[in-house]
């Protein structure tokens, strides 16, 4: 049984990492602005704190004591959510270094934009994205950007395959390093519940320390 300490928990991904965690018999710590917002059903192996990612003191105070400190932070709720996500890739970092010898690994939620398709182009060059979706990924990009100049925090991001949405729970994917999962007729899709299930064993089973890593069905 890991400990957790859980940022984003009320997001489309966040929360089914909550709930895939929960379920295995983990203890998870919801870090949330707002503790009374969670949207989660009562657990005896979760506990609710108040906690702000982009500031490290108190990042540092909701890790401290945990084996992981998974951030499910992303830029999915709307434009004025995008300039949270590099920096808060910071503020992780920060608040990790702080802790010193008793820093628990990060697990972050990173993007697509820049995995390879397999012509070998970026997601983000793809045509017609709409410019919200490519300062989304950009965002996501300077943030992996980032967590690769970092060596002395055990950090990985995993990255979803171009569509997440909310789906069934199979326990099936693959998984890549930079690229893109996709099927055999050229779709890339994960449901957020099946991309729980890879981030939670990567928790139990970390086998990407130091790198990003996609996931897709």
């Amino acid at each position: 049984m890991a400990e957790i300490a859980l940022f984003g928990a009320n997001g489309t991904i966040g929360s089914r990492v909550l709930r895939e965690a929960l379920d295995r018999g983990h203890r998870v710590t919801a870090v949330v602005r707002d503790p009374g917002k969670l949207v989660a059903a009562p657990h005896a192996n979760l506990a609710v704190v108040p906690g702000d990612v982009l500031d490290p003191a108190s990042v540092a105070a909701a890790a401290r004591g945990h084996d992981v400190l998974l951030s499910a932070v992303g830029g999915g709720d709307g434009p004025g959510h995008l300039a949270t996500i590099e920096p808060a890739a910071r503020s992780l970092v920060r608040a990790l270094r702080s802790l010193g010898s008793a820093a628990p690994r990060l697990i972050a939620v990173g993007g697509a934009g820049s995995l390879r398709m397999p012509d070998g182009q970026p997601v983000w060059d793809s045509p017609g994205l709409p410019e919200f979706v490519l300062q989304m990924m950009h965002a996501h990009g300077d943030a992996l950007d980032y967590y690769r100049t970092v060596r002395d925090v055990a950090w990985t991001v995993v990255s979803p395959a171009a569509a997440v949405e909310p789906g069934e729970r199979t326990g099936a994917y693959r998984a890549a390093l930079d690229d893109l999962v996709v099927a055999a007729d050229g779709a890339s899709f994960i449901t957020a519940e099946d991309f729980a299930v890879a981030v939670v064993d990567e928790v139990e089973m970390p086998a990407h320390v130091g790198e990003r890593f996609a996931v897709g069905t």
